[in-house]
């Protein structure tokens, strides 16, 4: 155990298992110590025992865990690790792997101190490992990276704080998610894992892997970040998760046990021998072979006793020459095996969506499945960084302070359970949505605390401060009573950002002043969601220093604004954009770049697929919560017109509200000053009375010559190119072609040519595709009337408030620019999207000696740099990541390294020591020692060249590029 020295010259103190992690400068994990031997002549099959337990998903976290309403699904998470831990203690051969760490961290938590020996024992000697190691196993496809950097994080720390460094997973395991990101692989590879085993591949890519044994690769899963800093080995299981068939033998299942008396009359050790030494067809002559499923285990006795005999039987065998040695193993100790066969791996840069697993069932529905909590949950993630800066940022009276006792720990529990590959996703049954949905507000209710704690400390007011969780629809009881109001505004971004409020006032005379009193163009007037009220917008936050980072700002009302209504106005120009609307529609019909002196041809409507419901002579399956499946490739139109309800003209803002029939309506709004087009879409309830499920899109139109070529983002990170029925890993046999040529975007898409880009940023995960040539579609609602047959049993129809079918609003931001300029306007945007300012309120005007201004950096970041992460770590130090938010190329200004200086940050911190971590911040970066892979082929250089830190304090950032710190700081 080692001494950590700071860059300053200083040192950490002495870590042992009471702080938060362990730091060996002297050996490999002890998992790989205890490996079991293996055979090198020999076929080696490892069985590796596991359960997957899913964080949710037919019944509750809770319900899962104590074991109740098993008239559902039988499960109890709680008597698995009881009887797992009891049956490693019987042969010190057995193994065990465990994965989901939300389960595992409430089991730690009630145990005695004597069991707890017992299982540290274990995870010492390697019998008992910890196998990819998040709060949860999130999904791929809807969630955002910064989310899946928290969630995994919080489950890293808590093992590294529990059982140091025998605890680290040295394995990322994903073996039920729908499809594989490349940015998830780029984040695994960064966390310091050496490789990655999924379960789930297209039913095509796998059966030509399976053929040409390419099971097992090398995923390059960066374009920017220098190999392999992003490379990871990549295995697909053989099975799924599942045991080879006729091999399962927890109580749930029906296979044979291994009857091995030979005086019985149903002795069957040689046939089920026989059958397991058919099962192996991999690269090398080593096989992985998953021995568990779903909530297995909780009778471990019945799984070790039989796999016991199997071991016995089958290597029994090799007296009379059989060459097959089986053995209880662990994934890392099997891929331990695979590096030291120094074999030439194939290389994949691609990813893996979308996923199907027949002709006609692609799992890409649950990209847009239950739209609001998705929504929900991004919001969520934006509350959640905002709560972690203001507790740093606050010091100690943030958690303990005038408002009671807030923590920030609730809300990254309650986020990390939300990245579960049936939360986010939108793929549980309704009463766990609603547990999901639950828990995220009792995490922001526990935040809320800290947030008044800590503005009340930076502003020096502890005057009652309340937040409107109500403005989507247009609901906030502060603003709609006072005549006199202040807001306060903080911006979690480390730049300026001009951000449009809409608030719901009382009356008409209203005028809004920033901290310095002076004038902030504002609009009031009457607007038209779902019913009338008077509306105070808010669109000029530019004025002196914009909103630099944390900053705090009030505005309050005063004095009459009027605006105007027309319905004769159908061009709309501000310095930046001009849109036009067809006379006779009403729909949009072209948008005009005035800087670049661009224009498209733009029209934009709303459709809707009739969701199969089974029928279909090809095929039985159902559009359901996981499969989009449309009866037709052609949707139908809402509406050919839209009826424009109202026309507003101002100084801050020009929009049109446009109806299409009771449930869809759109408004467009262009803002003084912004170089985007805002299309705020209310969708739902979703008719269904006809007895159609319905998928519904808005589909984008230009003329754009995409040649059937469309971009979407990766969990919201790097952009992979699309194209139409093809798939560059293999030749693809097209099956359903609307279905089958959907991708997950997280925070945006676009179709470009060799002039135009059109890119389309947007709030929440959806799925998206370009169908037509020049076209863009983004799905926003789902309604179904049947069941997929993939587990959860019943049909995706969120009932909604009043039980008529759930009604979603979202944004979409498009943006026109010339490919070359369109990331450094897209991404900003993209960011702002995720990182939305958070308003909070007070009646009256502030108190003389309230502090109206505040920023937490000493200057604003360079445009390239992200503030990823600003978290408090232990009493006297921070956790930061930065993070260079543009990819190699991408940017002609922006795409260069950029270096920033620790100590020179904050400003109310002062930087006394830093260490680099690992992504995950479970080891010190310089500890970090990963496998290295042969893949017969030179490394390509990435697009640019990696540059150095000019200094201890100044640290670089390349393109792409995430660093992260643990600071030991001060409060000033």
């Amino acid at each position: 155990m080692g001494v950590r020295q700071e860059i300053d010259g200083g040192y950490w103190r002495r870590m042992n298992k009471t702080h938060y992690f362990i730091s060996p400068l002297i050996m490999d994990n002890v998992s790989l110590q205890s490996c079991p031997a293996t055979n090198p002549s020999m076929l080696n099959v490892h069985l590796v025992p596991h359960t997957h337990d899913d964080v949710g998903w037919l019944k509750t976290v809770d319900q899962y865990y104590y074991g109740d309403r098993n008239y559902i699904q039988h499960a109890g998470v709680q008597y698995i690790l009881d009887s797992v831990i009891d049956q490693l203690q019987k042969d010190p051969a057995r193994r065990f792997i465990y994965v989901e760490t939300a389960f595992f961290y409430r089991w730690w938590r009630q145990q005695s101190q004597d069991t707890r020996r017992i299982v540290t024992q274990l995870v010492n000697e390697g019998r008992l490992e910890f196998i990819n190691g998040g709060w949860c196993m999130s999904d791929e496809a809807t969630t955002h990276y910064s989310a899946v950097i928290d969630q995994m994080t919080l489950g890293l720390r808590f093992l590294n704080d529990t059982f140091g460094e025998c605890g680290r997973p040295l394995v990322a395991w994903h073996i039920d998610p729908f499809g594989h990101a490349r940015e998830h692989a780029s984040i695994f590879a960064q966390m310091g894992y050496d490789g990655f085993f999924f379960g789930r591949l297209d039913y095509q890519d796998k059966a030509r892997r399976m053929k040409t044994k390419e099971m097992e690769m090398l995923w390059r899963a960066s374009e920017s970040l220098t190999p392999p800093l992003a490379d990871l080995f990549t295995g697909v299981l053989p099975n799924g998760y599942n045991p080879p068939e006729g091999f399962c033998w927890d109580q749930s299942c029906n296979d044979a046990p291994i009857r091995d008396d030979p005086d019985l009359e149903d002795y069957n050790v040689d046939e089920i021998v026989q059958r397991f030494l058919n099962a192996a067809f991999y690269k090398t002559n080593h096989i992985i072979m998953t021995m568990g499923s779903d909530f297995q285990y909780e009778n471990a006795n019945l799984w070790y006793k039989n796999m016991d005999k199997l071991i016995k039987y089958v290597n029994a065998l090799q007296a009379k020459g059989s060459k097959v040695n089986v053995l209880y193993s662990t994934p890392s100790c099997y891929l331990q095996e695979l590096n030291l066969a120094n074999l030439t791996w194939p290389l994949k840069t691609d990813d893996f969506f979308p996923y199907a697993d027949d002709a006609h069932d692609f799992w890409t529905g649950y990209f847009t499945s239950r739209p609001a909590l998705k929504l929900y949950e991004r919001l969520s993630n934006s509350r959640l960084q905002t709560c972690n800066q203001l507790e740093v940022l606050g010091g100690p009276k943030s958690t303990s302070g005038p408002f009671g006792e807030g923590d920030s720990d609730t809300m990254s529990k309650a986020m990390g359970v939300a990245q579960h590959h049936d939360a986010v996703s939108g793929t549980e049954k309704q009463h766990v949505a609603y547990d999901y949905a639950r828990r995220l507000a009792t995490g922001w209710a526990h935040c809320e605390v800290l947030v008044r704690n800590s503005l009340a400390v930076l502003s020096g007011s502890e005057s009652p401060r309340v937040f409107c969780e109500n403005l989507n629809i247009s609901v906030c009881p502060l603003t709609e009573s006072s005549q006199k109001f202040s807001m306060n505004v903080y911006n979690p971004l480390g730049r300026t950002v001009s951000w449009p409020v809409r608030l719901p006032v009382n009356g008409s005379l209203y005028n809004v002043t920033d901290s310095n009193g002076k004038a902030v163009d504002s609009q009031v007037g009457n607007y038209v969601f779902m019913s009338f009220k008077h509306i105070c917008n808010i669109y000029d936050m530019k004025s002196s220093s914009l909103l630099p980072l944390l900053s705090v700002r009030w505005f309050y009302g005063l004095s009459p604004h009027i605006s105007i209504n027309s319905k004769s106005i159908l061009v709309y120009v501000f310095k930046f954009l001009k849109v036009n609307f067809d006379d006779t529609t009403g729909l949009l019909s072209s948008l005009t770049n005035l800087e670049t002196n661009q224009t498209i041809r733009l029209t934009q409507n709303f459709y809707w697929y009739n969701a199969s419901a089974g029928n279909n002579k090809e095929s039985h399956q159902t559009s359901g919560a996981y499969i989009f499946r449309p009866n037709s490739s052609d949707p139908f139109v809402i509406n050919k017109t839209a009826e424009i309800q109202t026309v507003t003209v101002s100084s801050t803002v020009q929009e049109v509200t446009q109806w299409f029939s009771p449930w869809v309506s759109q408004v467009v709004r262009l803002y003084e000053g912004h170089r985007e087009l805002e299309l705020e879409w209310t969708v739902g309830p979703v008719p269904i009375a006809d007895g159609l499920g319905k998928e519904v899109i808005t589909r984008l139109d230009t003329d754009i010559e995409s040649s059937d070529y469309f971009y979407t983002d990766s969990n919201g990170r790097e952009v992979l190119e699309r194209r139409k029925d093809y798939r560059p890993t293999w030749d693809l046999k097209q099956t359903e072609p609307i279905a089958g040529n959907y991708y997950p975007i997280n925070s945006r898409a676009y179709i470009k040519d060799d002039k135009h880009q059109l890119t389309v940023v947007t709030d929440r995960s959806q799925g998206a595709s370009s169908i037509y040539n020049g076209s863009l579609e983004i799905m926003l609602h789902r309604r179904l009337l049947y069941d997929d047959f993939r587990g959860v049993g019943e049909p995706l129809s969120e009932p909604g408030e009043f039980f008529d079918g759930l009604v979603a609003r979202g944004r979409l931001l498009l943006a026109l620019t010339p490919p070359k300029m369109a990331a450094d306007v897209h991404r900003p945007l993209a960011q702002g999207m995720v990182l939305q300012p958070l308003l909070s309120f007070q009646d009256g005007t502030p108190l003389a000696n309230t502090k109206l201004e505040f920023s937490g950096l000493q200057a604003a970041l360079p445009p390239a740099v992200h503030l990823l992460t600003l978290s408090q770590w232990d009493k006297d130090s921070v956790l930061i990541r930065l993070e260079h938010q543009y990819q190699a190329k991408e940017s002609e200004t922006h795409s260069q390294p950029v270096t920033v200086n620790l100590q020179k940050l904050f400003s109310t911190l002062e930087v006394l020591g830093a260490s680099e971590m690992s992504l995950g911040a479970n080891q010190w970066k310089e500890d970090m020692n990963r496998l290295q892979w042969n893949t017969g082929t030179k490394a390509s250089l990435p697009l640019s060249l990696s540059a150095k830190d000019p200094s201890p304090w100044e640290v670089t950032l390349n393109p792409m590029e995430i660093r992260t710190f643990l600071l030991r700081v001060r409060q000033l």
